[in-house]
This record gives structure tokens, sequence and C-alpha cells, in this order.
């Protein structure tokens, strides 16, 4: 997510194993051996921690080895060391990415070592939310201003007598802390620890019908499973978050990219060709990653049955 991390190394038609934790180790330095290599039919794949970038990995994966005859290698990576992974080829390329301006101009613009691929057709908000049950008792609970007046509902024995604002993994970039401060929030962030403890948690208060305030993203197939409501923040303007230390403003709404080793993009062929064309809508994201994270498919099994059900998406990133 602007702010996010990555994935477990196998090669070939290895499973992508870990469906969520984004604390993961990272894996840069066990870049596969194929990455970038001249002339071979093999791919290297970033692979980010949350489920919905595994699903794109998992259906582009599908996709270069059934259709293209392409050998598949993922690589975990957490979302920055991802970029510099990726400017010095031990991964060929990254499917979402949530924003990196420093990134981008280091490598895209000016060391050219890094080649945009275009958008994945998908649009990334980070924002904080509470369940739904929890706003239809209290309306006014999804204005930011009147947070403070529920605090009590959100402590916790973590949250040292303030109301807790639960975030994820701590290797998430996140500008919660320092909205917190801004904002003069009697809040304290608290992290879960991984993305899927975070859902751990919000899975049991929900079940328990329990008051929460998280640090939460779409597009992500939990909604479907426990509807939130987003808290209003102050609108975002462009800039106002330039500064980390003084945000006080709401997340953007970021169309997510993807990017390729700039090697790779003049000499990775048809792969190069197909993963620049690689572009499919927040509903079909939704679909794999329910079947991944909610039904218990593995990522390969749940790539290959959208990829049966969906012919006419797929076929046009082949043409």
């Amino acid at each position: 997510m602007r702010f996010r991390t990555t994935l477990t190394v196998a090669a070939g038609a290895s499973a992508l194993a870990l469906l969520t934790g984004c604390g993961a180790a990272d894996m840069t330095k066990q870049a596969s051996p194929f990455a970038n290599a001249r002339g071979a039919r093999t791919v290297t794949l970033s692979v980010q921690s949350w489920v919905g970038a595994q699903s794109n990995v998992a259906v582009a994966q599908y996709i270069l080895q059934h259709k293209l005859g392409y050998r598949v290698d993922t690589v975990q990576v957490d979302e920055v060391p991802a970029w510099d992974a990726l400017s010095q080829g031990r991964v060929d390329a990254l499917l979402e990415d949530w924003g990196h301006p420093d990134q981008q101009k280091r490598y895209v613009d000016d060391k050219k070592t890094i080649a945009r691929a275009g958008d994945l057709g998908v649009t990334g908000h980070i924002g904080w939310f509470v369940p739904t049950y929890l706003a239809k008792q209290h309306p006014d609970i999804t204005d930011w201003r009147n947070l403070d007046k529920y605090a009590p509902l959100f402590r916790t024995a973590e949250s040292g007598g303030k109301g807790q604002l639960m975030d994820g993994s701590p290797s998430y970039v996140t500008n919660d802390k320092a909205l917190v401060d801004n904002l003069k929030l009697d809040y304290q962030v608290v992290f879960a620890g991984s993305e899927a403890a975070q859902i751990t948690q919000m899975k049991q208060f929900a079940k328990e019908k329990k008051p929460f305030l998280t640090y939460w993203y779409s597009p992500q197939w939990l909604f479907e499973k426990v509807p939130m409501t987003e808290v209003k923040l102050p609108p975002y303007k462009e800039g106002c978050d330039a500064d980390a230390a003084k945000v006080a403003c709401s997340y953007p709404h970021t169309p997510l990219q993807k990017y390729l080793n700039a090697d790779f993009a003049r000499s990775g062929g048809k792969a190069a060709e197909f993963l620049r064309k690689f572009k499919w809508t927040t509903r079909d994201q939704n679909e794999v990653s329910l079947m991944i994270a909610d039904q218990k498919l593995s990522p390969q099994d749940a790539a290959a049955k959208w990829v049966d059900s969906h012919p006419g998406v797929w076929k046009e990133w082949l043409s």
C-alpha cells in the first residue's frame, strides 16, 4: 500500500505459501538466479505480503507458465527494498506499487534503471475504519472530530489509557502516529505485528460485536466478511503529506502502478509485453484474494480457477 510489503521465495511453479504477514523478513538478497537472465525464458516477480498483491502475482505467474511457456520465480521483498532489487535486476517486475516518489525519481527519472509498466487497473486507498455495526450505533463516530468522545470505547491493555488505533506491521509506512499527534487525538497507535494478526483481531472483534478503530485499506477481501465504514479525516490535498512529521490530512486515492527492470523491459520479449498489458479490476483482484484468503485455495489453484472463468479478460493481455 503506498505503504506495503512482500512474500516467499520458491522457484518455478512453486506455490505462494504465505498469504499474509506483512512483517516478513526481507528476502532481497536471496533473489532468483534467473532474474534478468538475458535470452532465458525465465521471469522473476517481486511478491508483496498483502493478499491482493499476491493475487496479481499468482495470475501473472500462471499465465506466464501455462500460456507463454516461461519459468517463473518469485521473491519476497519489502516495499522499499523492492525498488533496489528491481533496479539491480534481482527481480524483473513489481506488479503493485502504492506510490514511492523518492524511489521513482531516483530509479525511473534519474538512473533510468527501472521502467514504468502502466496502471494495474486498481485504485488503492488507505484510511481509518470502524466496523459498520458500530457506525450504525454511533453515526457521528465517522467524523474524526468526534473520535475523542468515543476514545473510551477503544481502550485496550496496550493503549495506555488512550483509545487504540490498530495498525498491522511496523514495516508498513503509515502516517498514523503523525495524524494522532497533529490532530491532537487521545489515541495510541498499537501494532498488531503483521497483517495476519491484524485480520485475526478484527475478525474476533467483529464476531463479538466489539468496537475497534483500525488502519485499513482497499481493495481488500476482508470487507466482504467484516463490513467497515471509513472515518472521515481532514481532506487530502496535493502535498499535504509531503512532510511526514506534519501530516494532518487523509490518505490519497492511488492508482496502483507496475514497474519493470529497465533491461528486462527492453529484452524481456513476450513476458515483458504481457506484464505491461496485465490490467484488471478491483473486482477481479478481490475474487482471487477471497479464494486465497477465505476459501484457503493455494494461490496457483485460485489463479487457475480465475483464468478458466475469465478468458475474455486475460486473452486481451496476450493479444
